[in-house]
């Protein structure tokens, strides 16, 4: 009885054992990746360059061995399907043993991916949606952000508009409806208030996303005549805002300021005039003052054209932080567990305290939130004699130190309580003059 019991409780040590050493070795041959983007719809001119940068990218990180020798291999899921059918697919290629995604574009999106990742305990990339909310007052264990928020994004446009122009009285807004364009709205006053505090907020309109025809929009505003004009919009919703506003000569009444058009520049050629004030959502521009002669991004830049026949866009470098930094969680998580593959939950924490870079500044990822710490690039349109679109002038780069509220601070407390003029006259604050 002895005996057998002995022999017993050593099978059992044997196989605990085994199993150890299985697990300490369970690398898998793959690593599957499913990413959200647009590939249809009006958003999928912002959408497919992205996921041809993931292309490239992947393509890279596997031809030098993957990460810790593990080949990555994507699978795409469209976003122009709406929020129901992407979570439908999200759960397929969750049930199908897909324990990484990133995802997603849409703000609304994000909202509905967020929760979700978290009780199927899967790590969740947010690789390029703004929405505070996302994160904001959250303590999810597998969803991050490689890129910053609206938040960050919006308090830097004020600063930089404060820079440029500081004498407007009135402002007018054009957004879409959707949680981006509320979103950003929302933060973008309550940070104008800190600073001028008499603004006149002469209009705020919400076209429908996906809208094609703004000529209701462009006629109020043509009646309003507003100093200034902001408007957070995207895509190709941007893009025929800008054209029908190009066409009826909106741009001689009022100063544009078009926080997300960096990813519009090359679309719109000629129908974007000079001197419209231009963010970039991120330090994300293929002329980059601080990264423009670095080897490895001017050898990007140049397969991305040959593979597209266009420039990179924010979209493709956010892309790229995502992958960049989900790579560099796996690396530090491998190193952090002696040297074996990890599980999504140790990568996940990983991600949570790693810093990273793509083809700008160091993306710091050190919060309890999953949050990135991102700088923000801005600059004037320019014409160009190398270019058949506008560039970038008198860029300006602000860090993201300065405009980003604390773990435990919400986005509107922080502005209330923290967000003083003092902050135009930061040292960190750099400009690059042409």
């Amino acid at each position: 009885m002895k005996l057998s019991r002995l022999a017993a409780l050593l099978g059992a040590s044997l196989l605990s054992g085994a199993a150890a050493l299985a697990h300490a070795a369970d690398k898998p041959k793959e690593l599957n990746i499913g990413i959200s983007t647009y590939l249809s719809g009006s958003a999928s001119v912002f959408g497919v360059p992205a996921r041809d940068a993931a292309e490239i990218l992947i393509q890279d990180i596997n031809a030098s061995g993957g990460i810790d020798g593990v080949k990555l291999v994507p699978s795409y899921i469209d976003e122009g399907g709406g929020g129901e059918k992407l979570l439908s697919e999200y759960r397929r290629l969750a049930e199908g043993g897909t324990r990484v995604m990133l995802s997603a574009i849409s703000s609304g999106h994000c909202n509905i991916v967020a929760p979700v990742a978290e009780d199927l305990k899967v790590l969740n990339v947010l690789w390029d949606c703004g929405t505070e909310k996302a994160l904001e007052g959250k303590k999810y264990k597998y969803v991050v952000r490689t890129q910053a928020n609206a938040t960050t994004e919006m308090v830097a446009q004020v600063l930089y508009l404060m820079k440029v122009k500081p004498d407007f009285k009135t402002i007018a807004i054009v957004n879409q409806d959707y949680a981006w364009g509320r979103d950003s709205r929302d933060i973008f006053l309550a940070a104008l208030k800190k600073f001028k505090p008499d603004v006149k907020v002469v209009a705020e309109m919400f076209p429908k996303f996906g809208a094609a025809d703004f000529s209701t929009e462009i006629s109020r505003l043509q009646a309003l005549r507003p100093d200034v004009i902001l408007s957070t919009s995207w895509g190709g919703d941007l893009d025929n805002f800008v054209r029908q506003a190009s066409q009826r000569n909106l741009f001689k009444n009022s100063t544009f300021v078009l926080s997300l058009a960096e990813s519009s520049l090359e679309r719109l050629g000629n129908a974007l005039p000079e001197g419209v004030y231009v963010g970039a959502r991120g330090d994300h521009y293929f002329q980059h003052p601080e990264t423009k002669d670095d080897p490895q991004h001017q050898a990007f830049v140049k397969k991305f054209h040959d593979k597209t026949g266009a420039y990179p866009i924010y979209s493709v470098y956010h892309m790229v932080q995502a992958i960049q930094g989900l790579k560099a969680g796996y690396e530090q998580a491998i190193k952090a567990n002696g040297g074996a593959w990890p599980s999504p939950e140790q990568v996940a924490a990983a991600m949570h305290d790693v810093t990273f870079k793509g083809f700008g500044r160091d993306v710091k990822m050190h919060r309890a939130d999953g949050q990135g710490l991102e700088a923000q690039l801005f600059g004037v349109t320019k014409k160009s004699d190398k270019y058949p679109f506008k560039v970038l002038a008198d860029i300006t780069i602000v860090p993201a130190e300065l405009v980003t509220p604390g773990v435990t601070d919400t986005s509107m407390e922080w502005i209330e309580k923290s967000l003083t003029p003092d902050v135009l006259k930061s040292d960190q604050i750099k400009v690059y003059s042409n």
